[in-house]
């Protein structure tokens, strides 16, 4: 699977990565003029383009990556429960960009690696918390970027999302694109990541016929799951599925049990990542006793996908294709 995921994203992008041994175009000549951008629905003006970007996270460190940017980098900071690096298209960046820390980014990272952009998210690495924010940021004279599927909605302090998931992906690796003078490169990921996920949706379930599906990231008083505005939202639903925590207007966020069972999902899909197991959260789930009745449980429905592959990230078509192909086999009439 390792090999299959490397060699469709190199297809994605083959005006792309130099790793996958395409042609690429050169990056915006530092000299050029300011360039201007929305972002999180704000107008941000760059003065310059950015040469020692500090990233925060695997999805986030891989857009990078795939845009051929690591000549741009100037770390990144990522825990490493995020599963095997070694078989993704851009081992390469892995390779050459520095690992700075395998916590959260701090002012001190940020500082220690003179980095002039800050490319992070709201819960991916920006917190109010530990004082690393944009706000913040600017008060020391660094600019920064914040990930879209993290953009503050406006509906309470902490919900997120704006737009839908892969809308949000699409509308990062453009404004990327064009900060650091690499459209072409953001065009051809953005065409060929179309191109697998309309293949896919082709063949999904319709109708009556599309499983319904839990996101199941961690927790066992209350799990942590994914609203309509994170990226599993539309991996599940590309991939002929629904998620059954659609009408949570938010990204990632917790739910009760309760309404799990409510709303009976035929699939269960686990984020691999953590001290936790993907194996001890499958037994978790198929041993709790509330969860019994639901029909994912009783027909041992409940599949794993990686982290990288269920956060904003160039992975999330190839996510796509693997999830339909397993929805696919799902029996439309034994369920409940």
């Amino acid at each position: 699977m390792r090999k299959f995921l490397a060699a469709a994203l190199c297809l994605a992008a083959t005006a792309t990565a130099t790793g996958c041994g395409a042609t690429v175009e050169s990056s915006r000549d530092t000299a050029s003029p300011a360039v201007t951008l929305t972002n999180c629905g704000r107008t941000v003006t760059y003065d310059k383009v950015p040469e020692r970007v500090v990233t925060n996270d695997v999805g986030i460190t891989e857009l990078m990556f795939a845009l051929g940017l690591e000549d741009r980098m100037a770390g990144f900071a990522m825990p490493d429960d995020k599963g095997d690096l070694d078989g993704v298209p851009w081992k390469d960046g892995y390779d050459k960009v520095k690992w700075l820390s395998k916590d959260q980014l701090t002012k001190e990272n940020v500082l220690d690696a003179r980095a002039d952009l800050v490319f992070a998210g709201w819960n991916y690495g920006f917190r109010e918390d530990g004082g690393l924010t944009p706000d913040a940021l600017k008060k020391l004279g660094i600019p920064s970027y914040v990930l879209t599927e993290s953009c503050h909605n406006g509906r309470s302090k902490s919900a997120r999302g704006i737009m839908p998931p892969l809308d949000a992906l699409y509308t990062d690796l453009t404004n990327l694109g064009e900060l650091f003078g690499v459209q072409q490169r953001a065009a051809a990921l953005i065409a060929g990541f179309k191109q697998q996920i309309a293949a896919v949706r082709a063949k999904a379930p319709q109708g009556s016929a599309r499983p319904s599906v839990f996101l199941y990231d961690s927790g066992q008083d209350t799990p942590f799951t994914a609203g309509r505005y994170a990226a599993p939202e539309q991996i599940i639903t590309e991939a002929g599925g629904t998620n059954v925590m659609h009408d949570m207007a938010d990204s990632w966020t917790t739910v009760g049990w309760e309404s799990v069972v409510e709303r009976d999902p035929d699939v269960i899909v686990i984020c691999d990542y953590g001290d936790v197991s993907a194996e001890q959260k499958k037994k978790f789930l198929l041993s709790y006793a509330p969860l019994r009745g639901v029909s994912a449980v009783k027909h041992r429905r409940i599949v794993s996908l990686d982290y990288a592959d269920l956060v904003e990230s160039p992975r999330n078509p190839s996510a796509i294709a693997r999830l339909g192909a397993y929805l696919r086999t799902v029996p439309g009439g034994d369920r409940g």
